[in-house]
């Protein structure tokens, strides 16, 4: 009993702190808004282009640019006869046409400009495949003439080549991705007011009584412990509701197992804070030692900005941070359904919860107060 008045005696005083209320809670949320709106850009998948203007001169009898022309036409390339007034290779130059192409018997010639290299790719993979298969044409006119028709039937045509994209959509957009990362440091931040559970105490000099009441060290440290579990999670999923409804953040369809990874999370930042507290000797000296650790974290934990495919020893900073190994396991949960990814995550927190826990209870049995 003495445990669970201690822990919601810390509830209720956390959620009374209007400070710690708003770093919880509005601050992420505006981060993640800041953030997710101001870099969306590098988030973009897919580049728009505009429709393509090209000159042409075409020399032939056979017609048959003239048949890939009306095809291109539906694709977005629009075509413009030369006239003689025209010289086609300085209208490219000059950025009026996208580029220029002159078909004669002795083949076919492209001009590009180069100040777009999107459009003239665009441009010679089209001229490309209409080489291709004027080539072939020609060749089964040589050699077999009748079956020229079957070979280039349209009403059985089919594409030979498909491209498909893996998994187009299962990539997270700006907001997405920030509603991650900024969610798993907010957790981490929540060693800072774990770290203040017993030195309050002793700052505001209410330990001795503390020690003096009929109630044991240990239901102290239990219940304390218990009490700021409950604050930091219950900010963790309003903080989860309101990205989920404001920003239309995708958590994914497995949200009871991302909140478990989660969850354990807030139990090892909750133990650092405390394990470091027991470590130092000085009141001030937890709060710089945290502060700089998660600053660290984040910053090579992806959560400024997102860090893709490090090498050598940046790759290797970066995997002890805590928060790689979070962003990591819940990104994968979320976009590719891999639960055995939380594993890791867990583990890691759990483990390290434990070690700086039994740093602190020890080190609360041998003090003789708190």
């Amino acid at each position: 009993m003495n445990i669970l008045n201690i822990a919601w005696k810390e509830i209720k005083t956390d959620f009374r702190d209007t400070k710690t209320l708003f770093f919880m809670l509005a601050f992420p949320i505006l981060l993640i808004l800041v953030l997710g709106t101001a870099l969306s850009n590098t988030f973009t998948t897919s580049l728009p282009v505009e429709d393509l203007h090209v000159l042409y001169k075409d020399t032939t009898q056979g017609g048959s640019f003239q048949q890939f022309i009306t095809v291109a036409e539906k694709s977005g390339i629009h075509f413009k006869k030369v006239t003689d007034k025209m010289d086609g290779k300085s209208e490219v130059k000059q950025s009026t046409y996208d580029g220029y192409v002159e078909v004669t018997e002795k083949g076919v010639q492209l001009y590009v400009n180069n100040s777009n290299s999107i459009k003239g790719n665009i441009l010679q993979g089209m001229i490309s495949a209409y080489v291709d298969k004027y080539n072939i044409a020609s060749e089964i006119m040589t050699t077999a003439p009748e079956k020229l028709e079957a070979a280039f039937t349209t009403g059985d045509q089919r594409d030979f080549i498909k491209e498909t994209s893996l998994n187009p959509n299962k990539q997270p957009g700006s907001m997405d991705y920030y509603a991650i990362v900024i969610t798993t440091m907010i957790v981490l931040y929540g060693a800072m007011p774990a770290s203040s559970l017993i030195v309050s105490e002793r700052v505001r000099r209410t330990a001795d009584r503390l020690i003096a009441a009929p109630v044991r060290k240990s239901e102290i440290f239990i219940g304390k412990v218990l009490g700021s579990l409950v604050s930091n999670g219950l900010c963790i999923i309003l903080v989860i509701l309101f990205s989920k409804l404001l920003f239309n953040a995708n958590w994914g369809n497995h949200l009871g197992l991302v909140f478990l990874v989660l969850l354990t999370e807030v139990v090892f930042a909750v133990s650092l804070g405390i394990g470091v507290s027991f470590l130092t000797k000085t009141n001030t000296a937890p709060q710089v030692i945290i502060m700089l650790f998660i600053q660290l974290a984040s910053f090579f934990g992806g959560a400024y900005f997102k860090i893709e495919n490090p090498e050598g020893i940046f790759k290797f900073i970066t995997d002890l941070s805590p928060l790689t190994w979070m962003n990591s396991a819940i990104t994968k949960i979320i976009y590719a359904n891999d639960f055995a990814a939380a594993i890791p995550a867990i583990s890691f927190n759990l483990i390290g919860s434990f070690i700086f826990l039994l740093v602190a209870f020890i080190s609360l049995q041998r003090r003789e107060g708190l």
